[in-house]
């Protein structure tokens, strides 16, 4: 969560980061946190989590 809050400032809005996360947790952290400060979560694939810079 650290590292996607710091990554996203540096990319352009409408691109999206790709998040490798281990932690179980994840699953649900970052769908929230996407919600709390208004990007959109994109997908899941296993261990792969995309999010999409809105603003």
């Amino acid at each position: 969560m650290i590292r996607l809050a710091r990554a996203i400032p540096g990319v352009p809005v409408g691109e999206i980061v790709r998040v490798l996360a281990d932690d179980p947790a994840a699953a649900n952290d970052i769908p929230a946190w996407c919600r709390m400060k208004g990007q959109e979560f994109v997908a899941a694939d296993g261990q792969a989590f995309d999010v999409r810079r809105l603003s």
